[in-house]
């Protein structure tokens, strides 16, 4: 049973499946009649909410969903799209960047780092995301909040191509502070059984291709956070021509297009999306045991946001290396001499693909080695 304390489902096709508590209208008269508005949820917001969102949500639509609004449960059709179709799904959140777009009352880019943190991911064994469901969490209902952020979580699905396909709104009182939220996302893809990259086709001597990030994107922001109150909040300190504010709440980019776009005309090892853990944890995860990864980060300029986070905070080298992206979001493996014909199709898409690194015998220490 679903919780009696939440909205009714907003997503296209799982609209309106709570159901009030039932009443009694032989109430005795010693006691003041309760609403659930009374109680802390106003079902008429959530409703404002889902007007709203609708021709947003309506956008990200693809030909393969099926139905209307109004069901308990969304549906995608898969028929004639693949012979031997595999299933990849993820799930993540955004962390406390929750916290600063919170604190700086802007909400309209944190629905695409949602998106992103879950796509990419998929994104990295080859699937296409086909399609994308929220959870959204309050203890008071905002209209312009909650579709603010609704709002960027269907524009992030549209820069990635999925659909928007269901999603719940929760308003559940006592549960968060006033002004604070909670998200979730989840997201499903499909990739033919014989085009999955899991990184097995990865050798030594395959060079290692960085993407650029738009900054942290969403990892690391317990840390940042604490930097930035310690050196006084100064979100107007300009930055290359950027506000700190602005750097730091840079959604995260997505790098699906371009990449599915590339599977079809290059042959590609191993992928990996720079998330918590940094250089030094997420590429190796791709890569076969007995090998190892050598990281030139000379290759590439760290951009200034991370310089800045690094000098205030005084954070040690290979804690920058183990927390943040440091400028590379994502990171695409294959042989050296598919290295041209890669970054000529990524640029296609305005992406640089910079040579970082290449693989390397395991040998013994470390299998990583950042110089």
């Amino acid at each position: 049973m679903k919780p009696a304390c939440s909205l009714p489902n907003r997503g296209p096709n799982v609209y309106h499946d709570r159901l009030v508590p039932p009443g009694s209208d032989a109430m005795s008269a010693e006691k003041e009649s309760l609403t659930y508005r009374a109680a802390g949820v106003d079902i008429d917001a959530g409703n404002a909410v889902v007007e709203r969102i609708r021709p947003l949500v309506a956008r990200t639509f693809r030909k393969e969903v099926m139905g209307g609004l109004g069901g308990f449960g969304a549906l995608f059709d898969l028929a004639g799209r693949y012979r031997e179709p595999v299933l990849v799904s993820g799930t993540d959140g955004v962390g406390t960047k929750l916290k600063l777009a919170q604190q700086l009352n802007r909400h309209d880019t944190i629905g695409i780092d949602l998106v992103g943190m879950c796509v990419n991911d998929v994104l990295v064994q080859g699937a296409e995301p086909l399609f994308f469901l929220d959870y959204f969490a309050t203890g008071k209902l905002d209209v312009d909040t909650t579709v603010s952020v609704v709002g960027g979580i269907a524009k992030g699905c549209e820069l990635a191509g999925c659909a928007l396909i269901g999603g719940e709104t929760a308003e559940m009182p006592d549960m968060y502070p006033p002004g604070e939220y909670d998200l979730a996302g989840f997201c499903v893809g499909a990739a033919e059984k014989s085009a999955l990259i899991d990184g097995h086709a990865i050798r030594a001597g395959d060079v290692i291709l960085g993407l650029p990030s738009s900054g942290p994107h969403s990892n690391g922001y317990s840390l940042i956070r604490r930097i930035v109150e310690r050196a006084g909040a100064p979100w107007d300190l300009d930055l290359g021509g950027v506000s700190l504010a602005d750097a730091l709440l840079a959604p995260t980019t997505l790098y699906v297009k371009a990449i599915l776009d590339l599977l079809r005309h290059v042959p590609v090892h191993g992928m990996a999306h720079i998330t918590g853990g940094g250089l030094q944890e997420n590429i190796i995860r791709v890569v076969p045991d007995g090998l190892g990864l050598t990281i030139d980060s000379s290759a590439w300029t760290l951009p200034p946001v991370f310089d800045w986070l690094q000098r205030e905070g005084a954070v040690p080298r290979a804690e920058m290396w183990r927390t943040f992206n440091c400028g590379i979001g994502y990171v695409v493996i294959a042989a050296p001499d598919q290295s041209a014909a890669i970054s000529a199709a990524l640029a296609v898409h305005g992406l640089t693909a910079t040579p970082i690194g290449e693989v390397v015998g395991a040998g013994a220490g470390e299998r990583v080695r950042i110089g």
